[in-house]
């Protein structure tokens, strides 16, 4: 698979040097930068609280909720400020998130939690189900449970609901955050593969969160190491699966082989990255 950059050089979403405070004490993410080419797949990884959420929420401008806020640096989209808009104006720009856990509405049947992201769009009923026709293309699952309650619907159902919901919003943009949570191997590959099959067929661009750092980088063109809301590492999906301190630290491996999460001790990962 072809490097991002080798695809495109227009950078379509750009974070520059942010920092984001929960309740006005508590800083999440100290300097942020990543850019997102159009027409890629960009993987923002690292652990359990390293600020992947943090950074898509940041874009997405859901951080309000939380009592979360930008204080410094700038988002740019398509090269315009677009941190102060309302997250329903984001969505209208473009711009769409996929949120950790799914999020259906669980009384629903899953083609009516399609439907709900058409909501903003004024298209012909003509137009919402070439693209409801065109999900179901890519999850052809949903459509043998379109008249199911998405309640009922298993794990893999349900985040197969968000992301063709998302789709269903005709974004050109999708952040996609922890794709694999809670999935079974098996259906964390088929749901990377309708990702890149999105990406390569119909142009999506991705941004995407992820703590399986193998299959991201598997799959990704370009990745960003979040630890401790700093960028740690980025480059070339390929350089970062060849890279030591990658591979002991997030794939397990080392030149010594296989290495458990526990042996490795987290002083060692911060004199490396961070002298």
């Amino acid at each position: 698979m072809p490097d991002a950059a080798a695809r495109t050089d227009e950078m379509i979403l750009e974070v520059n040097n942010i920092e984001v405070i929960y309740n006005h004490v508590i800083l999440v993410l100290k300097g942020v930068s990543l850019s997102v080419p159009k027409g890629g797949i960009t993987a923002l990884l690292g652990g359990n609280g390293a600020g992947k959420t943090t950074t898509l929420k940041a874009i997405s401008n859901l951080l309000k909720s939380e009592r979360g806020e930008v204080t410094k640096g700038s988002i740019l989209y398509r090269g315009k400020r677009v941190q102060d808009l309302m997250p329903s104006d984001l969505v209208k720009t473009g711009v769409i998130q996929v949120m950790e856990g799914r999020h259906c509405f669980e009384h629903l049947t899953v083609e009516e939690n399609l439907l709900t992201g058409a909501y903003t769009r004024g298209s012909s009923r003509g137009e919402i189900d070439a693209d409801l026709n065109m999900v179901y293309d890519y999850f052809p699952r949903l459509k043998e449970r379109r008249r199911s309650q998405a309640g009922y619907t298993s794990g893999g159902e349900q985040q197969m609901v968000a992301i063709g919901r998302a789709l269903m919003s005709r974004p050109e943009t999708i952040l996609l955050d922890e794709p694999s949570m809670g999935l079974a191997p098996q259906l964390v590959e088929q749901i990377f593969n309708i990702v890149k099959s999105l990406n390569e067929k119909e142009g999506y661009t991705f941004l995407l969160a992820e703590q399986n750092t193998n299959v991201a980088l598997r799959f990704a063109h370009y990745g960003y190491i979040l630890e401790s809301g700093r960028v740690v590492m980025d480059g070339p999906a390929a350089a970062l699966r060849e890279n030591p301190d990658v591979k002991e630290f997030y794939l397990g491996m080392s030149d010594e082989g296989r290495k458990s999460f526990r042996d490795v001790r987290s002083y060692r990962r911060r004199k490396r990255w961070l002298s």
